[in-house]
């Protein structure tokens, strides 16, 4: 029989200890699966924060410089100073951008900042095997094109991303005018981005130079992952996208931290389950036996009642029962130590429970108890205890109601101490109001943020952002049919910041806000969009005659003077007026139309305005149509030499050349500077036209000396421009130029600027190299005695204008004899131009000028040409 009994008493056992072990099994495998997809999940969380922050800092920063790209578009002859004032308000925002260069025909030519970066000016693109690629792609597809990283030529590495400029004129195919780079600081990216976050703890690799995608160049991360299960997500950029690829900084480990407890919890469930099972079996098969044994069954039934009462003291819960009948109450010690009474197991009255409650919850807490003994229902209740030594306590509880034949009515319950509880609710309903406080406040601040990124900081008025904005909305909803826009730039402002400093600026800049909001309608939209330039957009469909009236009030308020700390300022204002009315009319144009009669207004004389017009845009168009003929002649190489000979006026021997610019145009024909000078001057390219006439007549120079051509100097027009050039010497210093043998002639007011230390640097250094200083159009300007002290020149050329009337003036003869007596008092040699008789040549040799230059001996010629006429000329003077 006792076999049976434990054969029994074996099988469910086994049977339990089997599926247990499988059951063991199969958790384990789910536990590690969990534990592997967590690990996996928060390197994902991980690596998508960072890839939300690099899309979110690269796109900010593209769309602070698609702003100045769009401007670029509209003033593309702008300069460095026009560039920098515009670049310099993006620097302003919170962004990862170096620096910001405009490369107009794929070089650079304008920067911001400029300081650290001036090795980047000049520099050629497509000379640039690194960045030639990605600027010509640019180029081609007309679209952003980020590159990088980029090793930079003024040091670092950083990813630029490049914007084609196209230049859209009426009638005509868009011209490409380059290309906007706005650099990005590669540690500034990844630091902003996370990447450098001490904590993170992870491994990463970016992939995809030049935003090629996960197919592209690692530059980023010391090894390649591939193998080793990373996690990976995708940077989607404007013209492409990274790939990052990540795992733990110390490798995938995939025992979860729990697997200690997990076995030892397995282990008890084997325990907990297959041992019982083993018991039941045996209680199953000897249940005869066990009703033999019913007093050892009560003394189980007291084990059980001991374990009942050790969880009751473990989990601090006290145990009541109340006869409602008597009023009388059985507290366990649990219960007599929450009211601060003696264990004693006295029974305690109704009194007792009352009395310990405190007052504020006492009613509350009695209309409970009374409810639930009237409904004969449950009980719950949660109320504080007031304790004789001021100990205040958050107890809860509950009770059921027992109702039975022959016992009296009585509710049996439990109570439990509940004040950690109830502090930890009032922390988080704490933490919980603060946190709806931050965020009303966050509300307001981005509120705030908002505010201020849509106006200026100075006068409160919408900025440029916000005009954007404005014409963008009215293009969207076609609402543009009739809008007005004055474009409005303060005249001689310049000079009340350079004088009285920029806190007297400010105050101009103010009170102009005020005059334009005073003198507007209540429709009208006002905004400072740059420096000292604001706008008025009307779009109540004013008239012309009321655009005029306005314009006039704004420009007569602004004459008046305005009293700052003293002193009386005064500026007047420019305006450009533009107008959109009918169909097809767009609210974007206004501002390009307006900034065309703004400069207009300015070539006028200032303090006027202009209407934009349709011979306006033409006369614009005309000259856009020069500039983009001179850049393309540039890169044609139509500029050319052209060399007019210098006699000495007593031999009329030859004693040297000037080198001339011309323009070999391909349908008007050769060309004088008169007709492009002005235009090249606005592109800022006379430098670039001056290194080539110099370098084509060192050439056609060295040709002459190996011929035997007896010409002994040639002279070379440098503009001031070029003397600006911190790269002039070193560029002079690679073309070989032999001593004492070429002059460059600079015009009269290039060295009167004494506060231009670079132009002084230039200049000494020029003549270090061997090479004269000659003074051209002496007479035009204002050069001082004390200014040829200075600048030491080897040679003065008289202007053209002075020459011409001495044949007939007796006065003005004998201002020539007097600038000639002040050249040999200086050791200063005198050339005269514009000598077209030889009865000019005939006077200026009897009052001693030294060189005669004119049509009277020879006009300017090719090299070819001035070749043959030397050599004419001194077989004509042997004869």
């Amino acid at each position: 029989m006792l076999r049976r009994a434990f054969g029994s008493a074996y099988v469910p056992a086994g049977l339990a200890f089997v599926i247990v072990l499988i059951a063991s099994v199969y958790a384990g495998y789910l536990n590690r699966s969990l534990h592997e997809q967590s690990m996996r999940a928060q390197v994902q969380t991980k690596i998508n924060l960072i890839r939300a922050k690099l899309e979110g800092n690269i796109n900010s920063n593209i769309q602070l410089v698609r702003g100045l790209a769009a401007t670029v578009e509209t003033e593309p002859d702008m300069d460095q100073a026009r560039f920098a004032a515009l670049a310099g308000n993006l620097f302003r925002e919170q962004s990862q951008l170096r620096n910001i260069a405009g490369a107009p025909g794929l070089v650079i030519s304008l920067m911001y900042p400029m300081e650290g970066n001036e090795k980047a000016i000049g520099l050629d693109y497509r000379a640039t095997p690194d960045q030639s690629e990605a600027a010509l792609r640019a180029r081609d597809t007309r679209q952003l094109v980020l590159a990088g990283p980029v090793a930079l030529r003024q040091g670092g590495t950083g990813f630029v991303g490049r914007f084609p400029i196209y230049i859209r004129t009426a009638g005509a195919p868009d011209r490409f005018w380059g290309i906007l780079s706005a650099v990005i600081d590669v540690d500034k990216l990844y630091r902003d981005s996370g990447l450098r976050d001490p904590d993170l703890g992870l491994d990463i690799t970016i992939s995809g130079k030049d935003a090629t995608g996960g197919t592209g160049a690692r530059f980023m991360g010391d090894r390649d992952l591939t193998g080793e299960k990373p996690v990976t997500a995708d940077v989607i950029l404007p013209s492409g996208s990274w790939h990052i690829a990540a795992v733990p900084a110390g490798g995938w480990d995939y025992t979860p931290d729990n697997a200690a407890l997990f076995r030892a919890l397995l282990a008890l469930a084997l325990l907990v389950i297959v041992i019982p099972t083993f018991f039941v079996g045996r209680l199953y098969g000897e249940r005869e036996r066990y009703f033999e044994k019913l007093a050892e069954r009560e003394q189980e039934l007291a084990r059980l009642s001991q374990r009942l009462s050790l969880a009751l003291d473990a989990s601090k819960i006290g145990v009541w029962e109340h006869n409602v009948a008597t009023n009388q109450l059985v507290w366990d010690d649990r219960v007599n130590e929450l009211y601060g009474l003696p264990k004693d197991g006295k029974v305690r009255s109704y009194d007792d429970w009352a009395s310990a409650i405190h007052p504020d919850d006492a009613d509350r807490a009695r209309r409970d108890f009374e409810l639930a003994v009237e409904r004969h229902s449950d009980y719950a209740s949660e109320y504080r205890l007031l304790l004789p030594d001021g100990t205040l306590r958050h107890v809860r509880t509950k009770a059921k109601f027992i109702e039975g034949d022959r016992d009296e009515p009585r509710l049996i319950g439990t109570e439990w101490d509940v004040t950690e509880d109830v502090r930890l609710h009032n922390d988080l309903e704490r933490a919980r109001f603060l946190a709806e406080m931050r965020n009303v406040e966050l509300e307001a601040a981005k509120g705030r943020i908002e505010h201020n990124a849509l106006h200026d900081p100075l006068t409160g008025l919408p900025n440029r952002r916000y005009l954007d904005q404005v014409l963008e909305n009215l293009s969207a909803a076609g609402a543009g049919g009739d809008a007005a826009l004055l474009h409005i730039d303060l005249d001689r402002f310049k000079q009340i910041n350079d004088t009285l400093g920029h806190s007297a600026g400010d105050a101009m800049l103010v009170h102009a806000a005020r005059v334009l909001e005073s003198n507007v309608r209540k429709t009208d939209f006002v905004a400072r969009i740059g420096g000292d330039e604001f706008v008025v957009l009307c779009l109540a469909s004013p008239t012309n005659a009321d655009l005029a009236g306005l314009a006039d009030r704004i420009i007569e308020e602004m004459r008046k003077p305005v009293s700052y700390d003293g002193h009386q300022c005064r500026f007047g204002v420019s305006i450009g007026i533009a107008v959109e009315q009918g169909e097809g009319a767009d609210p974007k144009r206004l501002m390009v139309n307006a900034d065309i009669a703004l400069y207009r207004a300015k070539s006028r004389g200032r303090s006027r305005h202009e209407f934009f017009t349709e011979a306006l845009q033409a006369e614009i168009v005309g000259t856009k149509r020069v500039a983009d003929e001179i850049l393309n002649a540039l890169e044609r190489h139509e500029f050319v030499a052209y060399y007019q000979p210098q006699v000495d006026a007593r031999t009329f021997e030859i004693a040297g050349v000037e080198a001339l610019a011309r323009w070999k145009h391909p349908r008007r024909g050769l060309l004088s500077p008169g007709y492009f000078l002005k235009t090249a001057e606005e592109l800022n390219v006379v430098s670039s036209i001056d290194r080539l006439i110099l370098e084509e007549a060192l050439a056609d120079f060295r040709g002459w000396k190996e011929s035997g051509l007896p010409i002994p100097r040639i002279s070379v027009n440098v503009s001031a421009r070029r003397l600006q050039d911190g790269e002039l010497i070193s560029a002079l210093r690679q073309l070989d130029i032999p001593r004492n043998a070429v002059s460059f002639e600079l015009v009269e007011s290039i060295f009167l600027d004494d506060n231009d230390d670079l132009i002084t640097w230039n200049v000494n250094q020029v003549k270090e190299l061997g090479i004269d200083v000659e003074i051209d159009d002496f007479g035009t300007g204002y050069a001082s005695i004390v200014s040829l002290q200075k600048l030491k020149p080897r040679r003065l050329k008289i202007d053209r204008q002075l020459v011409m009337p001495i044949v007939s003036s007796v006065k003005q003869r004998k201002l020539i004899e007097s600038i000639i007596e002040i050249g040999k008092s200086l050791d200063i040699e005198i050339v005269a131009e514009g000598v077209e008789t030889m009865q000019h040549a005939a006077i200026l040799k009897d009052i001693g000028c030294h060189y005669l230059q004119g049509f009277a001996f020879a006009k300017p010629m090719s090299a070819g040409d001035l070749e043959r006429f030397a050599r004419a000329h001194g077989k004509q003077k042997a004869s």
